[in-house]
């Protein structure tokens, strides 16, 4: 079993179901008392969003470089960043070792294009959304990449960063995603893939008339096939 190097707190509501799921996978697929070989390093992700909104992305650059060798040090055998927006990070993280790092969009990419589907909601913070990095990605596997309308994709940024990222759960968020969800539908979204680690904690399937890809779910379950490879 290869040891899992999680690069986590971004944030640490998405980072413990990390780990739960990891451990749940290796228990299933191995049984009896075995669980997962984990090394986390959670990081304070209050200065890490103020670089995000200040767009200091070659300080943030360096941070995830950083985080990577030490959990190469540590033992790492292979590293996930436990969250899609700081994948804008991730050629740094991946340039800093020579440990394979398990990009989140790709587990989500396989799945979508497995199922047959071509056009997708995408939902996730304003920088996923809009920067190239994710729906780049996609478009270079034949997938597009629907997004809500600029006072849309305010609302699901902000009730990331004010609700989500700190455990809070209302039901009026829930209904906003809700009828965002429905109007990337109306727009021709196929599915819709919440490319948030944190929007599983708010919306499943019942608040969907599509399939939805949950990015976390799907790169833990990677990432278990990784380490037991």
């Amino acid at each position: 079993m290869k040891t899992i190097g999680l690069i986590g707190g971004l944030s640490w509501e998405s980072s413990a179901h990390y780990y739960r799921l990891i451990n749940e996978g290796v228990k299933a697929r191995l049984g009896g008392l075995h669980s997962a070989r984990v090394l986390m390093l959670s990081l304070d992700f209050a200065p890490i969003a103020a670089l995000q909104a200040s767009g200091d992305w070659d300080v943030l650059d360096g941070q995830m470089a950083e985080a990577a060798r030490s959990l190469t040090a540590g033992g790492a055998e292979m590293l996930l960043i436990c969250a899609n927006t700081m994948h804008l990070c991730a050629e740094a993280a991946e340039a800093a070792t020579d440990v394979p790092l398990l990009h989140i969009a790709d587990p989500a990419i396989a799945a979508i294009r497995a199922a047959g589907y071509t056009r997708v909601g995408l939902l996730g913070t304003a920088f996923t959304m809009e920067k190239p990095f994710y729906t780049g990605r996609m478009a270079a596997a034949g997938i597009a990449a629907i997004i809500p309308g600029d006072a849309d994709r305010t609302t699901v940024h902000r009730i990331i960063y004010d609700e989500l990222v700190q455990g809070v759960i209302r039901d009026e968020s829930r209904a906003e995603y809700r009828r965002i969800i429905a109007a990337l539908i109306a727009d021709g979204a196929e599915a819709i893939v919440l490319g948030c680690t944190e929007i599983m904690l708010l919306v499943d399937a019942r608040d969907s008339a599509v399939p939805l890809f949950d990015t976390l779910a799907l790169h833990v379950e990677a990432a278990v096939e990784m380490a037991l490879a």
